[in-house]
């Protein structure tokens, strides 16, 4: 029986049991685990992470389409999860469709918070801090366009801000600038004099929400869409109950698909939210999935 907790004004079910596998090209989908995890303590999260063909931002539509369905297919294949997560924007605006197709779980993908920026910013103008690959994509478009027409929505997008980010989440060096830098075309931009929300439309940026405030030249909210796929994965598990996997495995695995020698970065992070128990897959096709842990 699920218990139910009140959150963001919306009435959630909290399941008792069930796992879920988040997965994004890096770390930055840590922060969606880190939300469920919050909410519901009693569901197993595990995360996956496509190292070996990190990052997104700098592949083609077509090979992130031609691999994604493949990458989510090993994954759930190993991970045995009740739902699977995507937490990336450019994965799910290029195919969410094509993994669901592929696979026999439920699916939620993530969405730019363009809609509740709308509805809560009182000035009428937002911002979209993204990756280039997100803001130049049609699905991008039709948001704002279905949810965000009749309001001023200035774009901009940014790979270096993911670069800053994971630097900042693995206590690395980084140019505390950068953080100004990233969003500077936002408040330069033409209108931008009323900018009251900024949605954070890559998983990544939140690892950063308070260097970003930090660093904006005057007070704007910052938004994004953890809590809200939170919710509706919770609300997913609940309908499920009773047909859980049998997997009962503890939760903290961390998937990559890519050697460990060039994802100690994201190790270092993963362990930090919690995920101690590292499985390396082979994210190739045809070749043995599972390669060990470490």
């Amino acid at each position: 029986m699920a218990n139910e907790k009140i959150l963001s004004s919306q009435i959630v079910p909290i399941p008792e049991a069930g796992r879920v596998l988040v997965f994004d090209s890096g770390m930055g989908g840590l922060t969606v685990a880190q939300e469920l995890m919050a909410r519901a303590p009693n569901v197993a999260v595990d995360y996956a992470a496509d190292t070996g063909f990190f990052p997104y931002g700098d592949k083609s539509d077509e090979a992130l389409r031609a691999r994604l369905p493949d990458i989510a297919e090993r994954l759930v294949a190993e991970a045995c999860p009740d739902v699977f997560v995507i937490a990336c924007n450019t994965a799910s605006t290029l195919a969410l469709d094509e993994v669901r197709a592929r696979l026999s779980i439920p699916v939620v993908g993530t969405v730019p918070a363009i809609k509740p920026a709308a509805l809560e910013s009182r000035t009428g103008t937002i911002g979209l801090l993204a990756t280039p690959g997100t803001i130049r994509r049609q699905y991008t478009a039709d948001l704002i366009s279905e949810f965000a027409r009749d309001i001023t929505v200035i774009l901009h997008g940014s790979i270096e801000l993911v670069r800053l980010a994971e630097a900042y989440a693995a206590g690395e060096p980084y140019d505390a600038a950068g953080f100004a830098a990233a969003q500077r075309p936002l408040f330069e931009a033409e209108g931008a004099a009323d900018l009251d929300i900024i949605v954070l439309a890559c998983t990544h940026f939140p690892l950063v929400r308070e260097q970003l405030a930090a660093a904006a030249p005057y007070p704007v909210r910052y938004i994004d869409s953890g809590g809200a796929i939170a919710r509706q994965t919770l609300r997913i598990l609940s309908r499920q109950s009773g047909s859980f996997s049998p997997n009962k495995r503890s939760s903290g695995r961390v998937f990559l698909s890519g050697e460990p020698a060039g994802s100690a970065r994201l190790i270092k992070v993963s362990r930090r939210f919690g995920f101690n128990d590292i499985i390396v897959i082979d994210g190739s096709a045809g070749e043995e999935s599972l390669r060990g842990h470490i």
